[in-house]
């Protein structure tokens, strides 16, 4: 039996970083439930592929899937992304600032140019995007807003000097805003996702180092798949988190709890 506490049918969502990942998972969350959702990335065919993908369960659930091109490093992208939702959905109920981008490197090797590079999406980018979609939810008095934030936000890690900075200032965005915008009836909350399997980070964790340390310090003792952020994000879009807004979920598998120290049992 459905409960329409959870429920988010209907909702006009737009995710960026949508068209593959953790935004591709919750955006097809959020179709599979029937929200009217719209998906952006820099990549158009990315996108292409990712609708097409969807499109049936749209059409079993009474969703709907778009997609629309927009680099959130890019001002202007980001207003018209904006302008074309609205004018398409004529509401953007709930946003889902997904998009994000890390280079690894020692902090001493790092150039201006791999700083700006993160930081203009990761932080700026998210910023300039709640804002412009912050305007329409503020004069409607209605919406929310999620930030996907990082493990990283709590403490970083090494070698990921800018992708730590800006996600730690994620989490500092989203109770800001949290702040500000709780008066008119808008929520911001954020997820902090821990070791998760993507594309991206394949190549990462199948390293046999790396995968035997990620388990031993993760109590569930497996990576995450994207689609285990799916749960989070409906919950926190849906009426069931209506008194939550600046909070950072961490969705993890308990890896933040503690530190697991090779003390004998």
């Amino acid at each position: 039996m459905s409960d329409p506490l959870f429920s988010v049918r209907d909702q006009v969502v737009l995710v960026t970083g949508g068209s593959r990942g953790i935004g591709r998972a919750i955006a097809q969350g959020f179709v599979e439930r029937g929200a009217r959702v719209t998906i952006a990335s820099r990549e158009a065919d990315s996108l292409a592929k990712a609708v097409t993908e969807m499109q049936a369960a749209a059409d079993a659930n009474g969703g709907t899937i778009h997609a629309l091109a927009c680099d959130v490093s890019r001002k202007a992208d980001i207003d018209r992304l904006v302008a074309e939702v609205l004018q398409q959905q004529e509401r953007i109920d709930t946003l889902v600032n997904v998009a994000g981008v890390n280079r690894r490197k020692p902090a001493l090797a790092l150039t201006e140019e791999d700083y700006d590079f993160v930081m203009d999406i990761n932080l700026k980018g998210a910023f300039l995007l709640s804002q412009a979609v912050g305007r329409h939810m503020v004069e409607r008095r209605a919406g929310c807003q999620i930030n996907v934030a990082s493990l990283n936000t709590d403490r970083p890690l090494k070698n990921v000097l800018p992708y730590a900075a800006s996600k730690a200032g994620i989490a500092h965005m989203t109770r800001s805003l949290g702040l500000e915008w709780g008066r008119y009836g808008v929520r911001v909350n954020g997820i902090a996702p821990g070791f998760i399997l993507t594309d991206l980070t394949r190549k990462l964790w199948s390293d046999e180092t790396m995968k035997a340390w990620g388990l031993a310090n993760t109590p569930q003792q497996r990576l995450g798949q994207p689609e285990d952020m799916v749960g989070a994000a409906i919950f926190l879009a849906s009426a069931a988190s209506s008194f939550m807004t600046g909070q950072t979920v961490y969705v993890d598998g308990g890896f933040t709890a503690g530190w697991a120290w090779p003390i004998p049992e």
